[in-house]
């Protein structure tokens, strides 16, 4: 979120029902020490690649090496919100080097969690059961 916030006309739309959706920081949660934290608490910042020679960007789960005509941005580990929350979630490739918000709040918001594979629909071999996954963002 931008630390100069320029508001529109409803800021102050008064609204009191239940349908509606909120917007909290992101935080580094479980397990901290996959991402290089202390605690479980850090807030996760923005983060925005840019490549002005590069026009496409893909990251790769299950790599830490983008394929051959790929040129590697960074790479880390892969995270995501927890299965058993209801919320909508994506898979987001966290840099192998963190870095964290400071003043923020432990609110429970947006939980960012390491993703394990689990074998099924995965197929194993040649991935293994429980294991957490890294990922690498390339640009070409």
């Amino acid at each position: 979120m931008p630390h100069e916030p320029i508001w529109g006309p409803h800021k102050d739309f008064v609204y009191s029902g239940n349908d509606i959706g909120y917007m909290y920081g992101a935080e580094y949660q479980s397990p901290g020490d996959l991402f290089g934290m202390s605690t479980w608490t850090d807030d996760v910042p923005c983060a925005v690649c840019l490549g002005t020679q590069y026009t496409i960007s893909l990251m790769i789960p299950g790599r830490i090496q983008c394929y051959p005509g790929w040129t590697r941005a960074y790479h880390g580990n892969l995270a995501t919100g927890a299965h058993t929350h209801k919320a909508a979630s994506q898979y987001v490739c966290v840099d192998q080097d963190p870095q964290i918000t400071t003043g923020g709040a432990n609110e429970n918001g947006k939980l960012f969690y390491g993703v394990k594979t689990k074998c099924g629909s995965l197929p194993c071999p040649p991935y293994e059961e429980g294991k957490f996954l890294p990922c690498v963002v390339c640009m070409k």
